[in-house]
């Protein structure tokens, strides 16, 4: 994905509030041999761009006043109750050295796991996102939750996940739960009346 900036020469909380009137948003490039870069971006463009998942676990194309550079989006403010972007931070990426990022997890083949399919549970979501170790060429758009073979009373961890060639996953030596699968309360009682029922 690439992304258009210019380069900002006058900082000051002044100066980023008039940028944001005039429909910019302040931005930081950092990291590398380079120094740090302040940046302006237009807003309706990042704005738009937040949205979509990609940009978020991507090696993006920043290219600020036509010179192009290799970057990830490390950070991002929003203003607490408008749809505004407050500013957004960028880490520049070299390709040699590896990146810690968090990628969003997709979770498939719930509705034919033991879990739903046999007891009628529901699959709960404990993580949305997972932190990852990875060189640049091998970062995933996001990481696969396999649900397939989940059954009641049964979770996923971290260790399950099937990650992608050359990516790890940053558990800080926890094996964090990733999904679990439980029947609702009401589903046990009414389960639970039939069986009584019956005798």
């Amino acid at each position: 994905m690439k992304v258009v900036a210019f380069k900002r020469e006058v900082q000051g909380s002044g100066a980023s509030r008039r940028l944001r009137n005039s429909g910019q948003t302040p931005g930081i490039v950092y990291g590398g041999t380079e120094a740090a870069l302040n940046i302006a971006l237009d807003h309706n463009a990042l704005y738009h761009a937040l949205k979509k998942e990609v940009f978020h676990s991507s090696i993006l194309d920043l290219e600020v006043d036509g010179k192009t550079e290799k970057v990830v989006l490390r950070d991002f403010q929003m203003h607490a109750f408008k749809q505004l972007v407050l500013h957004a931070d960028f880490q520049r990426v070299d390709a040699s050295k590896k990146l810690h990022v968090k990628v969003a997890l997709h979770f498939a083949n719930a509705e034919v796991s033991p879990a739903v399919k046999l007891h009628g549970a529901t699959i709960s979501h404990v993580a949305n996102e997972l932190e990852i170790e990875c060189l640049p060429g091998d970062l995933p758009e996001f990481i696969t939750v396999d649900l397939t073979n989940v059954d009641v009373g049964h979770s996923v961890h971290v260790a399950d996940l099937t990650l992608p060639k050359g990516v790890t996953a940053v558990t800080h030596g926890n094996n964090l739960t990733i999904a679990t699968a439980s029947v609702p309360a009401g589903h046990v009682a009414a389960e639970a009346a039939a069986a009584e029922e019956k005798k």
